[in-house]
Formats: C-alpha cells, structure tokens, sequence
C-alpha cells in the first residue's frame, strides 16, 4: 500500500505484475508476499487486475485513488486549526453493526473518546468525519459541533505517552539516514521502508497541538528531510524499472 501511494499514480495508474515484484524485491519481499498483499488490496477496492500491451498488472481503482488522496492529505500535511470538533450520536441497538462501523471509523480518523456517543477530533478533521458519516449514510444520526476549550487539554482524550514514543522512535531511526550516500535502489528502498514506518503515526496523532506533543515537531522535521531528499531519486529508479 504504502508503493502505490508513493507511486502508482506518478506511473500512470498501472504497473506490471513482473514490474512490482521486481521492485519489491529490492525490499526483501519475495512474490508470494506481494501476490498475497494485492489480493487484500483487490478486495477492498483499491486496485483491480487489468492487461495493457498483453501484460498482467494491476491498475489504481476510483476508489483507491480516493482513499490514495485523502492519505496524501493526512500523512504529508499537519493541518493545524484552531479549536476542537465534537461528534455526538444516536445509533439503537438494532442497528449495532452501524454503530459499530461508525465507531470504527471514528477511531481509524484519529478521533479521541470523551464517552461512547461521543467523541473528539481537531477542527481540522471536519471533512473527513463528514465524508465518513456521509459514506455510511448516518448524517441523521449524527452531531457535529465546533467547540473551544474552557480550561484544560483535551488532548488527554489521546494516548499521548504511546504517540510521544512512536515520534521518538521515527526519528530515532531515521534522522541518522539523512544525507547518507546512496545508489538509486538504496535510495527506493530507504524511502519506502521511513514512509511505512511513518503513515500511520498521522492518524495515531490527527493533529493535536504541538505543545501537548513537543516530540512531534522534530520528527516532523525528520520526515519532510526525508521526503525532500529521497522521493525523486526513488522515483526515477522506479520509473527506469517500470519502462
């Protein structure tokens, strides 16, 4: 998932069977691996099988490009608004598996639990909980309200202590790959291999204050290096493998 969405897109929207386990075997994958890995993606959606110039390969899906957007959105950027967003619901119990898929949802955003109707985002996440609400068909059962803090942090309503170390141990690992000396496929391999260790710490943390987090900023800074530095020589390795 995490070389589609580097990648896919800048390749056209397909690559070659022959072409991805190529690639990933420079990542110690073997084929088996990666054809069990498609499979999953194939059955969510985000990607389907598809022939071009009689080779097989696999193509990026309306549905994967739209869950490959809002990822862009999440792990690339730090949306920083001021205020907070709460979202209260009403879900019987008939319809409990609903309920279930929305409280499920809630938490894969990043959204704290102030109580089980009620939860807690940044104001920034506006959008994505009303995409989220709108794709399950539940807006009639479900609040939104903006809200600002009277006293206290309401970050506590996270787990900051297990944020804190994921930060920590990103940039532990990472900042001292910075400015290293690299061929081409080391450069692919170290650019997917930081951004994995990296796209879900954005939906651990949907964007609390800097200030309840102090280690997020130097991982941040860690990232963005990163990013600046390997993604376009990972790029044209891909590219040169993919003709």
């Amino acid at each position: 998932m995490t070389f589609f969405g580097a990648f896919l897109r800048r390749l056209g929207g397909w690559i070659a069977v022959a072409d991805l386990i190529t690639l990933m075997a420079e990542l110690e994958l073997d084929a088996q691996s990666v054809r069990s890995s498609v499979s999953r993606l194939k059955r969510r959606g985000v990607i389907a099988s598809e022939r071009r110039d009689g080779a097989a390969g696999y193509r990026l899906t309306e549905r994967g490009e739209a869950i490959l957007r809002a990822g862009d959105a999440r792990i690339f950027g730090r949306a920083q608004l001021p205020g907070w967003l709460l979202v209260v619901f009403s879900i019987p119990e008939a319809q409990r598996a609903l309920r279930h898929r929305l409280r499920a949802g809630l938490a894969g955003l990043g959204l704290g639990t102030v109580a089980p109707a009620v939860w807690i985002a940044p104001a920034a996440l506006e959008d994505e909980v009303r995409a989220l609400v709108a794709e399950l068909g539940v807006a009639d059962r479900v609040e939104l309200f903006a809200a600002r803090a009277l006293g206290g942090d309401p970050a506590h309503w996270w787990d900051l202590g297990a944020i804190a170390a994921e930060y920590a141990r990103y940039a532990a690992t990472w900042e001292t790959a910075l400015d290293g000396e690299r061929t081409p496929a080391q450069a692919f391999a170290d650019y997917l291999r930081q951004l994995d260790d990296w796209r879900r710490i954005p939906y651990h943390d949907p964007g609390l204050p800097p200030a309840s987090l102090p280690e997020s900023d130097h991982a941040w800074e860690v990232f963005r290096a990163l990013e600046a530095e390997l993604r376009e020589p990972a790029l044209r390795h891909t590219l040169m493998l993919c003709r």
